[in-house]
């Protein structure tokens, strides 16, 4: 640990009442008497659990002596904010302990949203000022070998919990650091859990069930925030045991369900632009790994057209996910990226490839008060030289909101067979086919 880690916060005292402004100037020099207390020595040959006892133990002991601090209660949170500032994420640390928290929106020091339900709300937490921000930041990136600074201003990392972090520092961010962190819960969400909160239908989920153990090529489109990776983990669960799953991601947040499983993430470069990992490195290097199946957090540029000779060539099974507002909008989506990439492919060849490669298309939406939904399935069933033929097996119909402004209405089949049910059976998969009759399909809560 740095000297710097310890020491003192800056927090504006002339907008504190008394009392607080004399705990902040305690903090203040509790922080320095910390400091200098310290074995500098010691602290270097410290385990992380030793050194975080050394620093309570030394908090309490200078804690029993401040005047300022008349209570057990003050004390305990004074060394508690002294503890989350050495080690943890300094005054996002509440944040991270709230399990009802999905996502913690940073609009430089003295703005700090979090959703909880589906919903933004504004909370107390500032920091000192954005310098004290970028420190924080700076403190997780550089944890998972990553850089943020005026040089090199957006970065995306992940925390120990697997949580995903995006920063952007001045001056690119012209009122302040931007931060966003999605989190993500103690557990991975299974597909019975979305089952529950309704965001598919229970015979949806039997089909997508029967189509991960089949090896059918997925891709899952959706916007930012609609569930695309959550989704994508439960789905995981139904790889069969055995198959060796190797996993390609920008920042690490996949959290699949299974044991086989080989993660790589890719690397920026260093301040020289050296030393640059793409995903286009891991894919063409992934091959060489023996994978039964590959998956690609997300599908942003030229490795589109890696992903889908992966998919046509004996990995089946394959998933990766994109940004797109339909499943027809996710496969021109994926023509864009292979051609803004620089590769040089007549549009014909790449509706071909895409058409052979992909089988299934999954859109998940973020809808009104936060309420996630799979809102369409389509199936891919050919190319007929000119455009890609797809169609649609689920929809989801929104009727109306509810009486907390969250989007409600009913899932529904419509009416098509899939082209993959030989294939299903083929595999052993028990998929009935009157799951696939046209009507409004059963999801408890979904018109409440």
């Amino acid at each position: 640990m740095s000297q710097r880690t310890l020491t003192a916060d800056r927090i504006p005292e002339h907008s504190l009442p008394e009392r607080e402004r004399r705990l902040v100037r305690t903090k203040r020099e509790l922080h320095e008497k910390l400091v200098i207390a310290l074995n500098i020595t010691a602290v270097g040959t410290m385990t992380d659990e030793q050194l975080r006892l050394e620093v309570r133990r030394g908090a309490e002991e200078l804690c029993r002596y401040s005047p300022e601090l008349s209570t057990a209660v003050e004390r305990e949170r004074l060394v508690q904010e002294v503890m989350d500032e050495a080690f943890g994420l300094g005054p996002l640390e509440p944040l991270m302990k709230d399990s009802a928290v999905s996502d913690i929106v940073i609009n430089g020091p003295n703005t700090v949203y979090v959703e909880r339900h589906g919903r933004l709300e504004l909370t107390g937490v500032r920091f000192d000022d954005d310098r004290h921000l970028r420190q924080v930041v700076q403190r997780i990136v550089g944890r998972v070998g990553r850089r943020v600074d005026e040089a090199s201003p957006l970065v995306d990392a992940r925390l120990a919990d697997g949580s995903r972090v995006n920063a952007v520092f001045p001056p690119v961010a012209l009122d302040g650091t931007l931060v966003s962190i999605r989190r993500f819960g103690s557990r991975p969400l299974a597909l019975q859990d979305l089952v529950r909160a309704d965001t598919l239908a229970p015979e949806i989920a039997e089909f997508l069930r029967a189509c991960v153990a089949s090896k059918v090529n997925i891709i899952i489109s959706g916007g930012t925030g609609s569930g695309k990776t959550t989704l994508l983990n439960a789905l995981s669960a139904f790889i069969p045991d055995g198959e060796r799953i190797v996993t390609i991601e920008d920042a690490a947040e996949l959290r699949l369900q299974r044991r086989h499983v080989a993660r790589m993430e890719t690397r920026p470069g260093n301040a020289e632009g050296a030393g640059v990992v793409s995903t286009r490195d891991l894919l063409k290097n992934a091959l060489r790994m023996r994978p039964d199946r590959i998956i690609v957090g997300e599908c942003r540029g030229a490795e589109a057209l890696d992903m889908l000779q992966a998919m046509n060539t004996g990995h089946d099974g394959s998933m990766t996910t994109l940004h797109a507002n339909d499943t027809r909008d996710a496969l021109s989506r994926i023509e864009i990226m292979i051609g803004a990439g620089g590769i040089e492919l007549p549009i014909w060849a790449i509706r071909r490839q895409v058409a052979s490669a992909v089988q299934l298309v999954v859109q998940i939406a973020r809808l009104g008060g936060g309420a996630r939904k799979i809102v369409k399935i389509s199936e891919v069933t050919g190319f007929d030289g000119v455009e890609i033929s797809l169609v649609d097996l689920f929809t989801f119909v929104q009727t109306g909101l509810d009486a907390n402004d969250r989007a409600v209405g009913h899932f529904h089949a419509t009416g098509a067979r899939p082209r993959s049910m030989d294939r299903l059976r083929t595999y052993g998969a028990t998929v009935a086919d009157d799951l696939f009759e046209r009507r409004d399909l059963g999801c408890p809560g979904a018109a409440k």
